[in-house]
């Protein structure tokens, strides 16, 4: 009985524990046995490290309950914070955005069941690996630039390493590191590092340096300067080249020379029965298109220079005197002079084609004579090498030549007409007419008498229409007054409306000797002008004074340019473009006299600033401009399609970042220089725009329409 009442007992027991109860039994000696519950257990696993811009998974193992709920802290703080990371109820650890003083957290987890059960782990914060997606080197002078590295996860602290060696570096930001370091020249290749500092102090695979001679400022306004407007490419190019680098490419690009018109005319001009829009469209394509772009702008700064207007001859000829100018752009002052006084063009025009020697009492043609002088080379009155006016001892101008003078160069410019079909010499005059060669000379036309010139200088009686033409632009060539005369307008035409006089001086000198003792040297003439002091003063300067208003053939075609346009017309037609650029009251190659669509001396009324391009500006011009900006984009002119769509290159930056698109219409049409307000504004004002081509439209139009677009500084 015993030992089946103690077998009984041990099962009882035994169930008891299994269930957690306490039992009492009575009748025995033993007294009351009492069972305890065990304490919930709470353990935590994760990593030891993360890098900051990443996240860390932590886990809760909950033991002896079934309520497995964990609470998370960071540093004791429910949920964490900025300042110290944050986690989230599944564990997911993401540090914060900067490193703070201590790098090292402690990470807790409490029991939802039992508050006074937890657990923690300790996790030490590393700098991020920092990563690079460009790296840039500007030249700013000598042989020092400015080494721009962007990427993503810099740190303050973190050190470029270019070329392999270790460079102080400026902190911009997490995506923007800077350093002033020596690249020697002829250097063509150099490496990028960025190392991160410790904590978990780690670098960046390599990248490879480009190295850009000049800034997108710089670039962009030597472009504005020397071409029909800035492009993308272009400007890459000129960073790439330096100013220096890029003007020599363009000395070397061959020229884009405008087809003759055939006799019969093409479908585009045939409509019309005239040559001019063939010829309108061939100049228009090349302006826009041509490679040869320093070319083609200054053949456009001569050809209101010496000036010839399809108002009054062919228009088959205006494509030979514009490639004459294009060729010889690049040659010697002498070299166009001779030239354009031997085009059909200007001997049409200025009456020097068919002018044969005078009967006994009378005088020959003078206008080429007197326009050549006056307009082309040296101006009515004496200057001083600076450009201004020299005065005699009472104080007055003193004029550089006679009208006895003019006489004789018109007498000295006889017996020319066009030249056979073949080129050769005519066979009778007047000669059958040929736009396309220079004129010939028909001797039994020539006056052969003695002429007295400038200076004093005597033609003897005798000479042939050849020596007398070549001797007579050799005097005026040899005159003071060239350098000057021309340099001031070229500067005018490429880069200020208002010369200082000591940069006119400048560049006469050049004019007078390039170094090497040659007089008149167009190549050493431009690189002057472009590269003076004054001409380069805005590359750094934004506030500085010059630049000169936008003729309206350049603001259409700097606008193309800028923007990107495909031409759609069945026939390749550009012709459209003068439809354009008439209604603001000028046209290629139609001024409406030899003193071209402005003079250069124009004076704003009611001021006493000289500003050449500003005697088209009216009301009436002034609102067709404005008219035609809003036909640019909304892609309205025809035979072009200017893309400013949502799908456009411009219009997905609209759409990924206002700030962006503006930006980038400010580095293309403002040099990069655009007024912080006017920035913002804009900004401001196509941000609340849903859709991307709208804002991309509405940018470019207030762009486009701006003051500080108009005027090229």
């Amino acid at each position: 009985m015993i030992s089946l009442f103690f077998r009984k007992y041990l099962r009882i027991i035994g169930l008891a524990a299994a269930t957690g109860l306490a039992i009492g039994l009575s009748g025995c000696s033993a007294g009351t046995a009492t069972v305890s519950t065990p304490q919930i257990q709470v353990s935590v696993s994760g990593s030891s490290s993360v890098r900051l811009g990443s996240t860390t998974q932590f886990t809760a193992s909950v033991s002896n309950t079934t309520n497995t709920a964990v609470t998370w802290q960071v540093n004791g703080t429910t949920g964490g914070s900025n300042a110290a990371g944050t986690i989230n109820t599944a564990g997911l650890y993401t540090p914060p955005a900067t490193m703070p003083v201590s790098n090292t957290m402690t990470i807790s987890a409490i029991s939802v069941a039992s508050a006074s059960a937890s657990a923690s782990a300790q996790l030490s914060l590393l700098n991020p690996i920092p990563s690079l997606t460009s790296a840039t080197a500007t030249l700013t002078s000598g042989t020092s630039y400015l080494l721009d590295v962007e990427g993503a996860n810099f740190v303050s602290g973190a050190q470029i390493q270019a070329g392999g060696s270790s460079v102080s570096t400026t902190f911009i930001s997490s995506t923007d590191v800077q350093a002033t370091v020596t690249i020697p020249s002829g250097t063509t290749s150099l490496s990028a590092v960025v190392a991160n500092p410790n904590p978990g102090g780690t670098s960046s695979a390599t990248a490879n340096v480009q190295i850009l001679q000049t800034t997108v400022t710089a670039a962009t306004r030597l472009l504005d300067q020397a071409t029909f407007g800035p492009t993308l490419t272009d400007i890459s190019t000129v960073q790439q080249a330096g100013l220096s680098g890029y003007i020599t490419q363009q000395f070397n690009t061959p020229t884009t020379l405008l087809p003759n018109i055939p006799a019969t005319l093409p479908a585009l001009c045939s409509s019309s029965n005239s040559p001019t829009p063939c010829e309108e469209s061939e100049w228009w394509q090349t302006a826009l298109t041509g490679p040869d772009q320093l070319r083609q702008r200054v053949a456009f700064a001569l050809s209101e220079l010496f000036v010839i207007s399809s108002d009054t001859v062919n228009a088959e000829t205006i494509t030979y005197y514009h490639n004459t100018l294009a060729q010889d752009a690049f040659t010697n002052f002498s070299t166009i002079m001779h030239d354009v006084s031997l085009s059909p063009g200007m001997g049409d025009y200025l009456n020097m084609i068919n002018s044969a020697k005078a009967p006994t009492g009378q005088i020959a043609n003078e206008n080429y004579a007197r326009e050549l002088m006056q307009l082309f080379t040296i101006g009515l009155v004496m200057l001083n090498p600076d450009g201004t006016p020299q005065l005699d001892g009472s104080g007055n101008t003193m004029p550089t030549y006679t009208e006895t003078q003019v006489q004789a160069f018109a007498r000295a410019y006889t017996g020319w007409t066009f030249a056979a079909a073949n080129g050769g010499t005519p066979t009778k005059f007047p000669n059958t007419i040929n736009y396309y060669d220079p004129m010939g000379a028909f001797e039994s036309q020539h006056d052969m008498t003695s002429k007295t010139l400038l200076n004093g200088t005597v033609l003897p009686s005798g000479q042939s229409a050849e020596q007398d033409l070549a001797a007579a632009l050799a005097n005026i060539f040899a005159h003071p007054n060239v350098g000057p005369f021309f340099s001031k307008q070229l500067i005018q035409h490429l880069v200020t409306s208002t010369p200082s006089p000591a940069y006119v001086a400048r560049v006469a000198a050049v004019f007078a000797n390039n170094g090497s003792g040659v007089r008149g040297d167009m190549q050493a003439v431009i690189t002057a002008i472009l590269l003076d002091t004054e001409a380069r003063a805005g590359d750094t300067n934004a506030s500085f004074d010059g630049g000169h208003l936008r003729e309206p053939i350049l603001w259409i075609t700097d606008a193309l340019r800028g923007l990107g346009f495909t031409n759609t017309d069945a026939n390749g037609s550009y012709y459209s473009l003068s439809n354009q650029s008439t209604n603001l009251n000028e046209r290629p190659y139609r001024s409406g006299s030899v003193f071209n669509f402005f003079p250069p001396n124009y004076v704003i009324p009611q001021t006493t600033l000289n500003a050449p391009e500003f005697d088209l500006e009216n009301t009436a011009s002034a609102i067709l401009q404005l008219t035609l900006a809003n036909t640019i984009v909304f892609n309205k002119i025809t035979s072009f399609n200017i893309d400013l769509t949502a799908t456009s290159t411009l219009g997905k930056l609209a759409a990924s970042s206002p700030a962006t698109l503006v930006d980038t219409l400010g580095m293309i049409f403002m040099h990069g220089q655009m007024p912080t307000q006017m920035r913002t504004q804009i900004i401001n004002s196509i941000s609340g725009l849903t859709d991307a081509g709208q804002r991309t439209r509405v940018a470019v139009y207030l762009v486009l329409t701006s003051s500080q677009y108009k005027v090229m500084h």
